[in-house]
């Protein structure tokens, strides 16, 4: 979701869900509708959700996540919901621009992965079914 603001309030603007600062760079993300833990309703995994991800997992994420503990380019994902919480993994699946430019864990990554996280264009529904898939890893 993007969201334009207009009006006269000229004040420093936050991104929603976040305490960080707006970069100052002109080619910033723009503010993100960040997703937070109450956004998420995680019961028993779901197969068909699993199902999903994992067909979505091989064709956008497989080329730099594996499946395993070992980094690819970027982290793998076995164990990775309990390293991360869940609305910080679907930030990053969905708002990735904006976790890059505010989020200091995801800031933290890119200094050790040293290749940015492309945005896969992947939607809520997307990233919610990947993460299902990551809770069976």
């Amino acid at each position: 979701m993007l969201m334009v603001s207009c009006g006269e309030d000229s004040g420093p603007k936050t991104p929603p869900g976040t305490d960080a600062a707006p970069s100052a760079s002109s080619d910033a993300a723009p503010a993100a509708q960040l997703i937070t833990a109450a956004d998420l309703n995680l019961g028993d995994i779901d197969p068909a959700l699993v199902e999903k991800g994992k067909t979505t997992y091989d064709v956008k994420c497989q080329a730099c996540h594996s499946l395993g503990e070992n980094r690819v380019v970027g982290p793998g994902w076995k164990g990775i919901i309990t390293k991360r919480e869940p609305a910080w993994i679907m930030n990053m699946i969905v708002h990735t621009e904006a976790m890059l430019e505010t989020d200091p864990e995801a800031q933290k990554m890119l200094e050790e992965c040293l290749v940015r996280m492309p945005n896969q264009n992947l939607s809520h529904d997307d990233a919610r079914e990947i993460l299902e898939y990551m809770r069976t890893l």
